[in-house]
């Protein structure tokens, strides 16, 4: 593994921070596996959080939050994760994993898997379960899930799958040069350009969630490659405690 990607894999990494779970419920254990189903769009390692009913880590059709912006445009799941982990209505968040999750087929599939799978536990009165996780070979295109029922009883399962959503916090250049540098590793198309980890204010779009449009082919992004039809992820979820 080159050293460029190892700085990458330190700067989308980030640790799991978790609200205080209440003190008079016992926890639900629940697995969860969350698969990318695409042939061309790495997924950064998910951000996933159970929380009560009534809040929305994303909603279509509204501004998406500085969490949310951070994940979609650079990868970076910190800002996700701290805003997650002070609010109330929130019993954990953590982030699935330390690598991105790669089609099979690509130059990265060598390297990392395309699924994650993790346990996650919460108190009863926590619900819903939801995730967001960067499309990486996009401005500021990503895919999640807001409110997933949790299965009730032990053995119990649900299974979702999800689309892709543009966050609209980036214009869609499609230029290696705005986008995150582990895309070209990974898919294995490249221009020569470092790619970036930062977002640019001339880029800024000022829009809202919304379904993503798809790969245009206007500059360096491929539509045969990095395209997708929809679902772009599965997420598994099984009460096993």
């Amino acid at each position: 593994m080159s050293r460029r990607w190892l700085l990458v894999v330190v700067a989308l990494a980030a640790t799991a921070l978790a609200a205080p779970p209440a003190q008079s419920a016992s926890p639900r254990t629940y697995r969860v596996t969350i698969t990318n189903l695409t042939s061309g769009q790495p997924l950064t390692p998910p951000v996933v959080a159970i929380h009560r009913r009534g809040f929305h880590v994303l909603e279509v059709g509204q501004p998406a939050s500085f969490g949310v912006k951070e994940v979609a445009e650079n990868g970076n799941n910190a800002p996700l994760l701290e805003a997650l982990g002070q609010h109330p209505d929130v019993a954990v968040a953590v982030q699935a994993g330390d690598s991105p999750l790669v089609p099979d087929g690509t130059p990265g599939a060598a390297m990392f898997d395309d699924r994650v799978t993790f346990r996650i536990s919460a108190p009863k009165a926590f619900r819903l379960l939801s995730f967001v996780s960067m499309l990486v070979c996009t401005n500021d295109g990503f895919t999640g899930a807001d409110g997933l029922r949790l299965p009730r009883e032990r053995g119990d399962r649900v299974v979702a799958r999800t689309v892709a959503y543009d966050a609209g916090t980036e214009i869609n250049t499609e230029d290696f040069a705005d986008i995150v540098p582990p895309c070209q590793e990974l898919i294995g198309v490249s221009s020569g350009e470092p790619g970036t980890g930062t977002s640019d204010p001339a880029l800024a779009e000022g829009g809202v969630i919304r379904p993503h449009p798809g790969i245009r082919g206007i500059a360096d992004l491929v539509p045969e490659v990095h395209g997708w039809s929809e679902p772009v992820a599965r997420i598994r979820i099984v009460r096993v405690k």
